[in-house]
């Protein structure tokens, strides 16, 4: 009888015990890996393509992620802030566009509890980031140099126009660009720089460019908001000049579509939003990831503006 009670119970332990590691087992198969995407802004197409490609990410990989960005509608909501409460979350992996490299010391907050850091579209002078994800802008600057530069004639006299040129995405596309047209024998007949992305103010810019220089003959902008704007002061002036900027946003691809601009460069948001999400999770699982990612650049002229700008709609209906 004793022996029977022993056996029973033996049997009742082994049935518990199992159905206990089969619950642990669920639980830890189904649990996600969990990855915070934090961005620049979520305001303009840019940013909103990057999103989608993430969000995508997210799906396709079985990740627990959020996309999220500053509103800049108080002085407690810039990256830092968003940093310390996704550093409060624990996330597997964080993935950041910085704003400049000021948020390097809470970016080292993460990689002192070993959370993996990808940057995403702006490089940062970081030794311990994980791995940087985007376009190499000297070569987009190249690429537009030499897009203006077949428009033109040696000899010919271009602006250029740009942000802070201190700032890498800035500086480096600045650089490509220079290097391409000094290649062809164009020369630079004016340079404005440390321009914000504002239309107004870009617009009266362009206009002193065309009284004080009436021999310019092409523009680059180092965005296309940049090179929308000063399109804008050519036309009212009932020029024709060849702009080219960088980014291909729908209004630009637009007029390349219609024939009004030769063309644009541009970067690949919603690959490197879905890139960035890869990456994050092969880190996770140990595996090894190239310290650079080079998310590509396409040149957009009228043969293929269609099929981008279809794209691009589709994504951000």
């Amino acid at each position: 009888m004793l022996k029977k009670r022993s056996i029973f119970l033996l049997i009742i332990i082994i049935v518990f015990s199992t159905i206990l590691i089969g619950f642990i087992s669920k639980s830890f198969v189904s649990k996600k890996p969990t990855v915070v995407v934090v961005l620049k802004d979520l305001h303009t197409q840019y940013w909103e393509i990057v999103k989608a490609g993430a969000e995508k990410g997210f799906r396709d990989f079985g990740i627990d992620g959020k996309v999220m960005a500053p509103s800049y509608e108080s002085e407690e909501d810039g990256q830092e802030y968003l940093l310390k409460k996704v550093l409060k979350e624990n996330p597997d992996a964080l993935i950041v566009s910085p704003n400049d490299s000021s948020i390097i010391p809470f970016l080292k907050e993460f990689y002192e509890k070993d959370i993996p850091v990808l940057l995403i579209d702006t490089d940062a002078p970081w030794e311990n980031k994980t791995s940087y994800i985007g376009t190499d802008n000297v070569d987009l600057g190249r690429m537009g140099g030499m897009l203006l530069a077949s428009q033109l004639q040696p000899g010919s006299k271009v602006a250029l126009i740009a942000g802070d040129i201190n700032h890498p995405i800035s500086g480096d596309r600045i650089k490509g660009a220079k290097h391409s047209l000094q290649a062809a024998g164009v020369k630079i007949a004016t340079e404005k720089f440390d321009l914000p992305n504002e239309t107004e103010q870009i617009k009266e810019v362009m206009e002193t460019v065309l009284q004080d220089h009436p021999d310019v003959k092409g523009v680059f902008a180092e965005t296309d908001i940049k090179a929308l704007a000063a399109y804008e002061v050519i036309e009212e002036y009932g020029l024709t000049i060849p702009v080219i900027g960088a980014d291909g946003i729908n209004e630009m691809i637009e007029l390349i579509e219609e024939g009004a601009l030769p063309g644009t460069v541009a970067q690949n948001p919603y690959d490197m939003g879905y890139l960035s999400v890869e990456n994050a999770l092969k880190v996770i699982k140990g595996e090894n990831v190239g310290k650079n990612v080079d998310t590509g650049v396409d040149i957009i002229i009228k043969g293929n503006a269609k099929q981008r700008l279809d794209f691009q709609k589709r994504i951000l209906r």
